[in-house]
Order: C-alpha cells, then sequence, then structure tokens
C-alpha cells in the first residue's frame, strides 16, 4: 500500500485512523496524502438568502486550519512522506476523486458531530463507488501491526472475491490468514466460489490461508465474524461491502451495516 489517502475530520476516530495511517505507511515504505474537506453544505431550514452559511463558514475554516496545524506537528515528526490536500466540497465526493490513484482509503464509522456509532453515509458513499479498497478504523485502535493474523470474511460472492483480492497486499504481510464461512449445512452448494477457490488465489500470491468454518449460532453474522476473528487475535477483519448507490445513505443494510455500526477493529471493505 504505497499510496495511502486519509480522511481529515474532527470525529472520534480521526487519531485512531491516522495512527493506522503511519503503522501501514512505516511498514509499506508507503506515502500518505491527508484530504480535508469543507463544504459550504451548512444551512439552516428557511436561510433562503445564506446568512446561516455566511455566518458558519469563518468558524468553520477556523476550526479546520486548527486540526490541521495539529495534526502537521504529529506528522513532521513521524518520519514518513506525506502531503495535504485542502479541499472545499462533500468529502465523500472530493475522496471520490482522489481515490483512483490511491492504493486505500482510510476512513472512521461515523461523522465528525454524531454519537460515534456507524456507519455514516460518508463510508456508504466510497465503500460502495471507489475503485480502491477501504478501510475503517474504529475510535480506540492504538496501533496496526500489518504481522498480526488477519481474518477474510468468505460467502462465495464476487463481492467477498473484490475484497480478498484488494487486502492481497497486506495479506502478504500476515503471519496467518483465515478465510472464514459463516454459513448453515443448506446454504453451501449456493456459494459461487467455493473457499477453496478463494484459498487457490491466495496461493499463488505466496499466501498460505487456513480455512475456517463457523458454525451458524443464534448471534449475528457481523458479532460471529468478530468473535472469531477476536479469538484468533486477528488485527483486521476483510469482508464484501454489498448494497446499492442510491442507498449509500443508508450504508448497505444486513451484515455489512451491523458490521460497521460498531465495528470492533479494522475493517478493510471492498465492493
Amino acid at each position: 500500500m504505497k499510496s495511502i489517502l486519509l480522511h481529515i475530520d474532527h470525529d472520534k476516530a480521526m487519531q485512531a485512523r491516522l495512527q493506522v495511517a503511519l503503522d501501514i505507511a512505516r511498514a509499506t515504505n508507503g506515502h500518505i496524502t491527508c484530504l480535508q474537506a469543507i463544504s459550504y453544505e451548512v444551512f439552516a431550514p428557511g436561510d433562503f438568502y445564506g446568512s446561516a452559511i455566511a455566518a458558519a463558514m469563518p468558524v468553520i475554516k477556523e476550526n479546520a486550519e486548527k486540526l490541521r496545524a495539529e495534526i502537521e506537528r504529529e506528522l513532521e515528526h513521524e518520519g514518513v512522506p506525506w502531503d495535504w490536500r485542502f479541499v472545499y466540497g462533500i468529502a465523500p465526493h472530493r475522496l471520490l476523486e482522489a481515490s483512483p490513484l490511491a492504493d486505500i482509503v482510510i476512513v472512521g464509522p461515523a461523522e465528525a458531530g454524531s454519537d460515534g456509532r456507524g456507519p455514516s453515509a460518508l463510508v456508504g458513499d466510497v465503500v460502495l463507488k471507489a475503485p480502491v479498497p477501504v478501510l475503517v478504523v474504529p475510535e480506540g485502535t492504538k496501533s496496526f501491526d500489518v504481522g498480526a493474523p488477519m481474518l477474510v470474511a468468505w460467502n462465495g460472492s464476487s463481492e467477498s472475491a473484490h475484497a480478498l483480492r484488494a487486502a492481497v497486499p497486506l495479506l502478504a504481510c500476515s503471519c496467518k490468514v483465515m478465510l472464514a464461512c459463516v454459513v448453515e449445512d443448506s446454504e453451501r452448494a449456493r456459494f459461487d466460489l467455493p473457499s477453496t477457490e478463494g484459498a487457490r488465489y491466495l496461493s499463488r500470491h505466496g499466501i498460505d490461508c487456513e480455512i475456517v468454518e463457523i458454525p451458524r449460532g443464534e448471534a449475528a453474522v457481523a458479532d460471529t465474524l468478530f468473535s472469531a476473528a477476536q479469538l484468533r487475535d486477528c488485527g483486521l477483519l476483510v469482508m464484501g461491502a454489498y448494497g446499492h448507490s442510491r442507498l449509500a445513505e443508508m450504508i448497505m443494510g444486513g451484515v455489512t451495516r451491523r458490521m460497521l455500526s460498531e465495528p470492533q477493529m479494522p475493517v478493510l471493505l471492498a465492493h
């Protein structure tokens, strides 16, 4: 992951994803591009003449400049190459514009000003539309060890295959990779791609993996996957993202939505 696109904002997970970006950059000799977007989409009901926007923008800009100064001071002492892009516009749009020449986009699970519980519309837009994998880093993440075990959620779909392929640069650094299926016996025949195909693909990249079949219990699939990853001391969970762009503000639904509502570790997604 040589080109790392990092979303800069005031949300609660900012420091967590900054640290993860630094850890990945050090491990891969990568470069961090910090993208900070300010939107004019600030309004009050009935504010037809834009007076609320005019009053709010100086404060928003001042807060953005303070955040930039704080993060730049941190980056100056980290020994990692980086650059800063300050742009006007809606953050997901600007991230998507910058993503074609990135290897990974790093975001938080919830937007600034929220209660910290995701998922956010930003995550939905970027995950479903970006041509590169998106790493969602929850608040409280202290570091990211690329050599730690990693778990790939597999259900035989094209989305899970896309996520597996996108994660190869990180999986190649891991000491142990597990391909995990959470499925009932009656569902196995419905897999378009069996887990053995995923394992075969990884082997061609020199990556050995263990195929893990997890019985479907009473817990939600997302909770089962997090539990399986934590039990195996994994530092990353990889999965395919499901949904439609027109529903991005609701972020997909189903397992993906639950996975990102309260992520318990960094989650790498691809659609």
